[in-house]
């Protein structure tokens, strides 16, 4: 099992989340959160002053998967989720030792 850990644009979210759907994807964690990559932040106007955003607001996406499903989850987010700009964010895949359902005690691969 792989978990994918996805950071995009927020108006992206809802084209990721149809295009996992329509692969098969039966769940995923949604997080909003701040930071910043090579885009460094931005600068905004307020009231004619114009001040440093230092942290861009962007979803965290976090999808777990059998081995086998990967790389379709992968191509998949890349191609919903890309805008061919700076700042569209990026993609971590890490080893999952284990999964529990909570309700049934059900785990392993049997629990995702």
């Amino acid at each position: 099992m792989k978990k994918v850990e996805a950071i995009i644009r927020h108006f992206k979210l809802e084209d990721v989340k149809n295009a996992l759907t329509e692969q098969g994807i039966a769940g995923m964690t949604i997080t909003e959160v701040r930071g910043f990559g090579r885009q460094k932040g931005h600068t905004e106007m307020y009231r004619g002053t114009e001040y440093q955003v230092d942290f861009v607001p962007k979803i965290k996406i976090e999808v777990v998967v059998l081995d086998a499903k990967l790389q379709t989850v992968l191509d998949t987010i890349m191609r919903a989720a890309q805008t061919g700009q700076v700042g569209d964010g990026k993609m971590f895949v890490t080893d999952l030792a284990e999964a529990v359902r909570i309700r049934t005690g059900e785990s392993g691969e049997n629990a995702i």
